[in-house]
């Protein structure tokens, strides 16, 4: 007697289900575009050329200071949700040191970044790119020069600098066909 989930059973009923499926699969469903095309074909961008490459390896690095800007942002922040004076004194000192982190990591990435690497539609997302990354290390180097002093105002002109560099990484990944975050 064959039992639902032996082994004979199920060589017997998965071709079937095999074929159901494929009956009842709609047209499109196969791979295969309207216009006669392959789906495979439509999606991937070109692979970068070296110059490109070093862009993106700058862009990298210059992303982890960034990111150090933003967990010290993210410190601070939490530390005045608390009203703990201590706590916030504390977390604006440790704000100057992530600032001093990000500048070293945005200094190194950004001398990596060409954005002649790039053809002239793309080459102005990558400069403008480049300006912010600019622009957010003049930023990193008040933050650090103030030493834990006038948080609130450090804080806040960071969090714009930091929106007006997350708009131009979004336009530049969208300029070189990468999906945004």
């Amino acid at each position: 007697m064959l039992r639902r989930d032996s082994l004979p059973m199920r060589s017997i009923v998965m071709p079937f289900l095999v074929l159901g499926a494929s009956i009842a699969a709609p047209p499109g469903a196969s791979g295969q575009l309207p216009g006669g095309g392959d789906s495979a074909a439509v999606v991937a961008p070109p692979a970068p050329n070296p110059a490109q490459q070093r862009y993106l390896q700058g862009l990298r690095t210059a992303g982890r200071g960034v990111a150090q800007i933003k967990t010290g942002i993210d410190r601070l922040n939490r530390a005045r949700g608390g009203r703990d004076s201590t706590q916030v004194k504390v977390a604006a000192k440790r704000l100057t040191g992530y600032c001093s982190a990000a500048r070293g990591f945005i200094a190194s990435g950004r001398g990596q970044m060409d954005p002649v690497a790039y053809e002239p539609p793309t080459r102005k997302p990558a400069r403008v790119l480049m300006v912010q990354l600019d622009s957010l290390s003049l930023s990193a180097k008040d933050c650090q020069s103030a030493k834990g002093m006038a948080a609130q105002l450090l804080s806040a002109g960071l969090v714009t600098r930091l929106r007006a560099y997350d708009s131009a990484l979004a336009d530049f990944r969208t300029a070189i066909g990468l999906p945004n975050k």
